[in-house]
């Protein structure tokens, strides 16, 4: 039975899931979402014994339903090939009572691998199953990882471009240094002088530009997004949770139909959206815990029902979170608020302008699936240190501050239900900081330097995503106000 998606807006007719993936986003400036979230078709303990590129078909099956079985696994065994340093794809690794989901183990050494590894794959099929014969320009913002793996993943893909805006002085400089050394005719990079909701709504803006986009039609272009407000995002992200779920029972740290908790680090809200449709096709999961960090809007709307962006914007030691409107949060409230298009396009445009919304009781009652929760960048820091001393396990930022507010969790309310913590990147993508949280002697360490050594502290081989760009050229050196980012289009695509 075929699966269509809908605008969380309302204003565009039912697509297929191809076509969806192919817009990325909805005409009316809305999200696509299924018309329902599938349930499992079968037992969950049947898939136990499945390696992650067959759980993967299982699930991302039952939403893309106009791909045929040779189609998506192609793209499923293309996605998940040598380019990740394990055959297992996204181990766990126990430490300190939790159970650490590593999703960094892609070209890139960030979970966004984990989606934009197939995310070409599937988009060019869905250009091939509608017969479209524009080149497709991938148009893209990102807060760090989500510009380095689209950059891979496209780089080379017959019949598409890519061009992606990043803060200028918002990212890490390895992920910095991994953007603008990428390789590819087809790729472009382009800093901004402003952050990354700067950079994302000027993406947002420039979908919607009718001119525009009739200017690239007429010059054989259509746009679609890499961002995780693509479904062709979400759905591979969902496979994971399930997969981890499988290896705890598998491994024998989980009975088959236990309960486990998740805590996922948030910045645009996709991850962790991911975990809860698959709470809701039916993984046991109780409690879905959003972290964030210094940039709280998220556990405020969780804490009083208010999302309100109108706030200071904090650059920390986990850039990739430095978010102060999570993109992706619309299809929760969609459907927390009934599916109804016409309320979510009241409280969307209230964003837009006012830069606020607020949600009804009715509302509030339907998210106690989630909890909130913040760490400060001590915290953070304190985190990292404290889990080496203790078990010689190094986190990242971003999972340091997931592993922080879980602590948190944990201590206000006594559950010890056990809990997959998402681990999003490798401490190499942010090594300074790393360091400099285990011992501030070493933050006067060249970038290089701290790369060698957090090697030996953490006793781990120094991946190839940092090797490689050691002595890289530098490519892309653009920058341009936020305002100019129209003009850095035209000018790449000589338009």
């Amino acid at each position: 039975m075929e699966l269509l998606y809908k605008s969380t807006r309302g204003g565009e007719e039912k697509v297929t899931a191809s076509q969806a993936i192919l817009k990325g986003l909805a005409c009316d400036g809305g999200l696509f979402v299924p018309e329902n979230i599938p349930q499992f078709t079968t037992e969950l303990k049947a898939w136990k014994d499945y390696g992650y590129k067959q759980v993967a078909y299982e699930v991302m099956s039952l939403y893309l339903t106009d791909f045929t079985q040779e189609e998506l696994m192609e793209c499923i065994e293309r996605a998940y090939d040598d380019k990740f340093d394990t055959s297992a794809i996204a181990p766990i690794v126990e430490a300190d009572g939790a159970f650490y989901l590593e999703l960094f183990h892609g070209a890139t050494i960030a979970f966004k691998d984990m989606a934009l590894s197939i995310l070409p794959y599937l988009m060019t099929t869905s250009a091939k199953k509608n017969k479209v014969t524009n080149d497709i320009v991938i148009l893209t913002a990102t807060s760090g990882d989500t510009g380095k793996a689209a950059l891979a993943g496209f780089s080379g893909v017959a019949g598409t471009k890519i061009i992606v805006f990043y803060p200028k002085n918002g990212v890490s400089p390895i992920q910095e240094r991994q953007m603008v050394t990428q390789k590819g005719e087809n790729t472009y990079v382009v800093g901004i002088q402003g952050n990354f909701d700067d950079a994302q709504s000027g993406v947002k803006k420039i979908f919607g530009d009718k001119e525009l986009v009739a200017l690239l039609e007429e010059k054989g272009y259509q746009f679609s997004s890499a961002n995780s407000i693509n479904i062709g995002r979400l759905v591979p992200q969902i496979v994971y949770y399930v997969y981890a779920y499988l290896t705890l029972i598998r491994e024998g740290k989980l009975n088959e139909g236990e309960t486990i908790n998740v805590v996922v680090p948030t910045g645009n809200f996709g991850n962790i959206l991911a975990a809860y449709y698959a709470k809701n096709m039916g993984l046991p999961i109780n409690k879905l815990i959003c972290a964030s960090n210094d940039n709280k809007v998220l556990y405020d709307f969780f804490e009083t029902g208010c999302y309100d962006r109108n706030r200071e914007f904090i650059l920390t030691a986990s850039p990739s979170m430095d978010i102060l409107i999570s993109s992706n949060l619309e299809r929760l409230i969609y459907r927390i608020g009934g599916e109804d298009a016409k309320k979510n396009s009241e409280l969307m445009n209230s964003l837009a302008g006012k830069g606020s919304y607020s949600i009804t009781e009715d509302m509030r009652k339907q998210l106690e699936d989630f909890a909130g929760g913040y760490a400060s960048e001590e915290e953070m820091e304190a985190k990292i240190k404290d889990l080496y001393e203790k078990t010689g396990y190094v986190l990242d930022t971003h999972t340091a501050v997931a592993a922080s507010v879980y602590d948190q969790y944990v201590s206000r309310t006594g559950d010890r239900t056990k809990t997959v913590i998402a681990s999003t990147a490798s401490p190499f993508k942010f090594a300074q900081s790393v360091l400099k949280s285990i011992d501030p002697a070493y933050d006067k360490l060249s970038d290089y330097e701290q790369i060698d050594v957090l090697a030996k502290v953490a006793n781990v081989r120094i991946p190839n995503a940092i090797e490689e760009i050691r002595t890289a050229p530098v490519i892309h050196d653009h920058v341009c106000q936020k305002e100019e980012m129209v003009q850095e289009i035209k000018h790449f695509l000589g338009i």
